[in-house]
């Protein structure tokens, strides 16, 4: 047993080094340059469409801001706030631009995942729409069996993927409410419970609460380095300096800090940018894959605004915040603590409670979502949405067993493994297929009358009204 985990071990580290940089920001700038860097060029309309209609409402079904929020609840998770801090203390300031550099092809990655994700969905046998990275995958190589069968390795590995990564998530929360002197196997019941009431209720419900407490959750966490950042304005220039200087410069030991080299700062700053915001996983597409847009690019638009969020946002205000505070550089904190330590300078025990319960909202949203995700993959396997039931009880035991003696670090080094096994034909298969999503493109923003042109048209006419009262 311990040789097939060092195997799995050795196989993860070597992966997540040099070959998931190339694949991910090497495809991400490839689709960018195809397409014309749309998160670049269109962030203006991007914003109006996003940010300007968050609060649009869907009478039919899943709105575009609610699938976004159901992909936000998978992506926005406890990473955010511990893998962050880690990135900076294994790989110096430099990692936070890296993390920025994925973020920006990132943003197109998933543009291109969920357009294609949205024009090969399926209606199911309960009539709801279904579709993820098994439904373009399938499409590698013309449609042929060939690609058929590596869709389902893909959905497989995917789905397997799940169970050590729900399992991380629940031991992230268990270990987090010790504080609170609350027995572990009794508050993973408790979690399970919730996740469960959550999940049983379909995306629907899904939808419903994640697009009222991932903006909310977000929000107050974000507050709350804002007033880290008040306390601490006068670091916030020097930081940002350091981020610059030292992405490109290698950075000596000082205080607890062992120092990194630019690779460092490339290889954390970008692995823990590709996990934060899941650009190339090929997992978002699931819950965009429900919504009611009325074209594959208008839902499309919504992949960059996550991106946007979730690592331009809130994993740059943790940066800052571990930064500006300087406790990263004190020996004798955890590099998984130094979240948590950056709120308790200023907010002293109160801040640690404050992490705490971030950190288990953040953990509840990404395994419910994360489940859903898995249970997706097992209809496309099983093709039955009994299979995806069955799956979901699974996950959910799942989350309870792993409170009796589970390792937290074994159960990231499954997922590293097993998510390589999925993100590389996923990455092949958006590169393969970013043609069709070229053809998508030109027809969204230039058929006259309709898409981006009818929103334009709107725009002038609302303000040729405002203008005229």
């Amino acid at each position: 047993m311990q040789s097939i985990m060092n195997f799995f071990i050795a196989c993860a580290n070597w992966f997540w080094g040099s070959p998931i940089l190339i694949l991910i920001i090497g495809g991400g700038f490839y689709m960018s340059v195809r397409l014309g860097f749309p998160q670049i060029t269109k962030i203006g309309y991007i914003c109006s469409q996003t940010f300007g209609k968050m609060f649009s409402k869907s009478e039919n079904g899943v709105s575009p801001f609610a699938a976004a929020c159901s992909a936000l609840g998978a992506s926005i998770g406890a990473s955010n706030i511990v893998g962050v801090p880690v990135a900076i203390a294994l790989g110096g300031p430099g990692a936070v631009f890296w993390m920025w550099i994925i973020a920006i092809v990132g943003g197109c990655t998933k543009y291109v995942e969920i357009a294609l994700a949205m024009k090969y969905r399926t209606m199911n046998e309960k009539g709801e729409w279904t579709g993820g990275s098994f439904s373009y995958v399938k499409e590698l190589f013309g449609g042929k069996k060939v690609g058929y069968a590596i869709a389902i390795i893909c959905a497989f590995f995917t789905m397997i993927a799940g169970l050590p990564s729900i399992a991380a998530q629940t031991l992230s929360a268990v270990s987090q409410v010790a504080i609170f002197g609350i027995n572990g196997t009794v508050f993973g019941i408790i979690v399970a419970a919730i996740v469960g009431l959550i999940i049983f209720g379909g995306i629907k419900r899904i939808a419903a609460v994640m697009e009222k407490v991932v903006p909310i959750m977000a929000g107050i966490y974000v507050i709350g380095v804002i007033i880290i950042l008040f306390n601490n304005a006068s670091e916030i220039l020097p930081s940002l300096v350091s981020i610059f200087k030292y992405a490109f410069s290698s950075h000596a030991a000082v205080g607890g800090f062992a120092g990194s080299t630019i690779a460092l700062a490339i290889r954390w700053g970008g692995a823990r940018g590709v996990y934060s915001n899941e650009a190339g996983f090929g997992s978002a597409p699931v819950a965009h894959s429900t919504s009611t847009a009325d074209h594959p690019i208008r839902q499309a638009v919504w992949g960059v605004f996550e991106v946007g969020v979730d690592t331009i946002i809130v994993c740059t205000v943790t940066a800052l915040a571990v930064l500006t505070t300087g406790v990263w550089k004190d020996p004798s904190i955890d590099s998984g603590a130094l979240g948590q330590a950056a709120f308790h300078t200023v907010f002293g025990v109160a801040g640690d409670y404050f992490v705490t319960i971030c950190v288990l909202l953040f953990v509840i949203t990404t395994i419910t979502v994360v489940i859903f995700y898995d249970e997706k993959q097992a209809e496309f396997l099983f093709k039955s949405t009994k299979a995806a039931v069955a799956w979901r009880v699974l996950s959910i035991i799942t989350m309870v067993i792993v409170t009796f003696g589970m390792e937290l670090v074994v159960m990231y080094q499954l997922t590293d493994f097993f998510v390589a096994l999925f993100i590389i034909p996923n990455m092949i298969a958006v590169i393969w297929l970013v043609p069709q999503v070229v053809k998508l493109q030109n027809e969204y923003f230039s058929t006259p009358g309709r898409y981006y042109l009818a929103d334009m048209e709107e725009k002038k006419a609302k303000k040729a009204k405002a203008g005229s009262s």
